[in-house]
């Protein structure tokens, strides 16, 4: 976790010194860990050359340098800083002024509260993402990896991989949370032990299920607890946070948290402390936290299941991990590394792969993603003793659970249109059609294209055979 100072700071210029107070107050209040205040507008320039700033917040009139000249100077030297105006002035034309010459915002004295803090929040996530994608920007213009070797474990050429990998370079370093989101099987572990080696902090690397813990189990599996905290602690016991010091502290299937335990993490994430059961005093959280889940958590959030403060404070970090259906070009590669794999496991000889058999499983929707093609390869490895692995196996686990290629995701709305297109068709002409339509996609491979019509290849054949020549 970083510590308040090394937050990036909401700026606050005024040359009232209470009203610097109090707002700076509210703002503390409300989580924002690092505020600071000058009430001298010349010294606003040293101060945001010195120190990450990712909101301004501007008072007009001041002495020295009003505040709509500081904006305009501010503009030509951090243009992407969200800048937020206030004035005592409730006045349509200072307000276009304001705009025009690149604020983001304009609040009228005496400022309320609520307003306050939605429009310091919007701006606060505005300047940290203008600043995490400009570091982006030029990571990626490098074109290379810095730490390929951290990868080395995942297994992949897809480009949308090769992007997020860019992208943990890019973000390890800050220390905040990162959310890790994608279906199960996609290797979200995998992803969370690089940030963690990325990271470079040096503590270990931690990780829990909270998949079925209640809040007490929660709390005392991340907290740990006191002697005498309850009836049968006989003695004190660390928490995971604690053993996670300096390192990562990965929680897996953060969407499965009661609520409860939701404002814990929250208060853990928010504060950087935490309260072990039957402790008086809290400590200090030095880990970061990674958390992941397969869960749709915005969904979470419009029923209520899930705190929409808790989800923005998770994902100051971003990572979405894409199906295997979406990267099918690492289905071969990741075909070998299983055989090599499970060989090895079983202690027998590796078998070679069909020639079609990575066609086939590009065509599976993969529910389980690489996870459940492990399973797969394990299984055909363990069963079949010949030296050419068999399809069966695979044939009989991907039936009926077929998925178009990528580049063919318009195909339904091309094949209806085409079918549409002079006149309504025949059933004759339709299925003449459709079967046209599933060769193609899949290669000229018949028991493939049987697949996608859900029919046998026997079928298939029988169906080709009274099709003119």
């Amino acid at each position: 976790m970083k510590t308040p100072a090394e937050e990036p700071a909401i700026l606050l210029v005024d040359d009232e010194e209470e009203l610097l107070f109090s707002t700076r107050l509210i703002l503390r209040r409300e989580g924002f860990a690092n505020v600071l205040t000058q009430s001298d507008s010349r010294l606003v320039a040293a101060m945001l050359d010195e120190q990450p700033v990712a909101v301004l917040v501007l008072d007009m009139t001041m002495p020295h340098l009003s505040g709509l000249d500081l904006l305009r100077r501010v503009k030509e030297t951090h243009p992407g800083l969200p800048v937020v105006m206030m004035t005592a002035v409730n006045d349509v034309d200072t307000a276009v002024t304001c705009m025009q010459a690149g604020a983001d915002n304009y609040l009228v004295k005496p400022v309320d509260r609520t307003r306050l803090i939605a429009t310091v929040g919007t701006c606060y996530d505005l300047g940290r993402t203008r600043t995490e994608l400009d570091r982006l920007r030029r990571h990626l213009s490098e074109g290379q990896l810095e730490n390929e070797a951290v990868f080395r474990d995942i297994i992949t050429v897809s480009p949308r991989m090769r992007s997020i990998f860019f992208y943990l370079e890019s973000v390890a370093p800050s220390r905040q949370p990162v959310l890790i989101t994608g279906e199960t099987g996609t290797g979200k572990e995998l992803v969370a032990r690089a940030i963690h080696t990325l990271s470079g902090g040096g503590g270990p690397f931690v990780a829990v299920n909270l998949a079925g813990l209640d809040d007490t189990m929660f709390s005392d599996t991340l907290f740990g607890h006191q002697r005498g905290a309850f009836t049968g602690a006989d003695r004190a016991r660390e928490g995971l946070v604690c053993r996670a010091e300096a390192g990562t502290l990965f929680l897996d299937e953060i969407g499965d948290l009661s609520p409860s335990s939701q404002v814990k993490l929250l208060r853990l994430l928010q504060e950087g402390e935490y309260l072990p059961l039957g402790a008086d005093a809290p400590r200090i959280c030095a880990a970061r936290i990674v958390v992941a889940t397969h869960v749709d958590l915005k969904a979470g959030m419009e029923s209520g299941r899930f705190r929409s403060d808790l989800y923005y404070r998770l994902c100051a970090h971003h990572v979405a991990l894409p199906p295997l259906r979406e990267r099918p070009e690492d289905i071969p590669l990741l075909l070998e590394h299983f055989l090599d794999n499970a060989a090895r496991a079983l202690n027998k000889a590796r078998p070679s792969a069909p020639q079609e058999l990575s066609r086939y499983l590009a065509a599976y929707r993969f529910p389980g993603n690489i996870r459940e093609l492990e399973a797969l390869v394990r299984d055909a490895v363990a069963r079949h003793p010949g030296r050419i692995l068999s399809l069966e196996p695979f044939l009989v686990a991907i039936s009926g659970d077929l998925a178009l290629p990528q580049d063919e995701a318009s195909n339904e709305e091309r094949c209806h249109t085409c079918l549409l297109k002079d006149h309504f068709p025949t059933l004759k002409g339709a299925e003449e059609y459709l079967i046209a339509e599933a060769l193609r996609l899949a290669g000229g491979n018949q028991r493939l294209a049987a697949s996608y019509l859900g029919i046998t290849r026997q079928a298939l054949n029988k169906r080709l055979s009274r099709s003119p020549a």
